[in-house]
């Protein structure tokens, strides 16, 4: 397959290293490094795929520019529109013309998460009753000094947008039924949120999710506390070690059994994503779907309003 990526930042570079020989060309209005400026400057019969790896603001227009003309899209997350009846045209779009529009959340391909996934599908832990969630990176400064990210609902859609895929990941479609307040916003350093704890104590458990950009330490928690015990991940491969404990409870109680999985290898998620991105284009009607997408755009931009009224 051949692709193009858009976006020659951080993010960019890296999808251009994972790609290989697959990338034939770069784009980007002001990286000097890129082959082109614009990807109408880019042959339509020159490529297959389009990587976008750029602000939100453009997705959209790259995005249908891409499906108008019969490529594969793998956009950084989230995909967002100026408006939710977009994500709907482009899903529209995908399906007329056979060809895939893939949101890129790698944290779906962390071993410990998949690992997660494997023992809910079990059912081994009965009905789950509280899931504990948190995702904190030290990028505060970073932000503000940003021309583009210190803005709007700050945080919250940039780690939030991985902490609700990665509930859908592990839950299912039950946890569309779910309704997320926001229970605290900080501005401690930034002019948007950059800290931000949202929740759901209704539908079928608890939920608790936190974001922040002032963990100096870049960490990743996460625990669930069930029927028949329960399971912990710390950390991420890319932060290691990262670990994944599974506690299965004793009755009447007692000091549980308890399994426990360490990783100290890099981050394997942009090798494992590309690969699932290049196999689902073979079969483009398997990938199709943005009803994910459209329910987690729904649920920022509900959640990023409710920030607003909070003083």
């Amino acid at each position: 397959m051949r692709v193009i990526v858009v976006g020659l930042g951080v993010q960019g570079a890296k999808r251009q290293r994972i790609a290989g020989a697959d990338c034939i060309a770069t784009v980007d209005p002001v990286n000097p490094a890129a082959d082109y400026k614009s990807i109408q400057d880019v042959a339509i019969s020159s490529y297959d795929a389009v990587l976008l790896c750029i602000p939100d603001e453009p997705k959209y227009s790259l995005i249908r520019y891409a499906l108008v003309n019969k490529k594969h899209v793998l956009v950084e997350k989230p995909l967002w529109c100026p408006d939710v009846r977009q994500l709907e045209e482009l899903e529209h779009l995908a399906k007329a013309n056979n060809v895939v529009c893939y949101t890129a959340y790698n944290h779906r391909f962390e071993p410990h998460f998949m690992r997660m996934k494997q023992l809910l599908d079990s059912n081994a832990l009965g009905k789950i009753y509280h899931c504990r969630m948190f995702y904190g990176n030290g990028t505060a400064r970073l932000v503000r000094d940003s021309a583009w990210r210190d803005t709007g609902a700050g945080v919250l859609p940039d780690l939030g947008s991985h902490l609700l895929d990665t509930l859908n990941y592990w839950f299912g479609s039950k946890v569309k039924n779910c309704h997320f307040n926001i229970v605290s916003k900080q501005c401690f350093e930034n002019k948007a949120p950059d800290h931000v704890i949202f929740a759901s104590h209704g539908g079928f458990l608890s939920i608790e999710a936190e974001m922040t950009l002032l963990s100096w330490r870049n960490h990743f928690t996460c625990d669930i506390f069930a029927e028949n015990g329960s399971a912990h991940i710390s950390s991420l491969c890319k932060w290691g070690p990262s670990s994944f404990t599974y506690r299965k409870r004793v009755l009447p109680s007692g000091r549980p059994v308890e399994e426990e999985h360490t990783l100290v290898q890099s981050d394997p998620t942009w090798e494992l994503e590309y690969a699932h991105f290049k196999k689902i284009c073979e079969q483009p009607s398997v990938a199709q779907d943005l009803g994910t997408d459209q329910w987690i755009y729904t649920e920022l931009e509900r959640l990023g309003n409710e920030e607003l009224l909070i003083a």
